[in-house]
């Protein structure tokens, strides 16, 4: 099995920093002004900076139940995966977020690349659907999605390069 799951487990690692088919993290949050962080534009419902820390909290819950053998699903929806503030709370948390969703990302994709973790396993505290595999196969996704909203936010705001 080993042999035989290298290539979907690289394909995996490529696809949580997929730049192929879309714009990647780092552009996508690379060069918005402070003061543009917490901007509504019209037409959109979230900030910039509610984007970005929806995706991390999302992810990190993620990573936590397909990592934690004691997960237990604490989070309320929507309002634990959204922030309320439109703004970052402090002059550092945006950059905090970032450097977290990153180091969360790496996360994940080391236990891709674990080849001792069955993809195809169901997650132990998740239902038998609710394997590893589609667990960083809906990190992917949801990423992509609010990417592309993240750009078309700052399209909206002026702020896109």
């Amino acid at each position: 099995m080993k042999e035989s799951s290298e290539p979907l487990r690289a394909h995996l690692v490529r696809l949580l920093d997929w730049e192929e088919a879309h714009v990647g993290f780092d552009k996508a949050v690379d060069g918005i002004p402070t003061d543009r962080r917490g901007s509504h534009a019209a037409g959109f419902e979230h900030t910039p900076w509610q984007l970005l820390e929806h995706m991390r909290v999302a992810q990190k819950d993620l990573l936590d139940f397909c990592t934690n053998s004691a997960y237990v699903h604490a989070l309320k929806w929507p309002e634990d995966y959204w922030p309320q503030s439109p703004a970052p709370p402090a002059a550092t948390a945006w950059n905090e977020s970032i450097a977290d969703f990153k180091a969360d990302r790496e996360k994940l994709k080391l236990r891709v690349r674990d080849a001792h973790v069955d993809l195809f396993a169901p997650v132990p505290t998740g239902k038998v659907q609710q394997t590893f595999l589609r667990t960083i196969l809906l990190v992917a996704d949801h990423n992509a999605y609010h990417l592309g909203q993240l750009v078309a936010v700052r399209r909206a705001l002026g702020i896109w390069h």
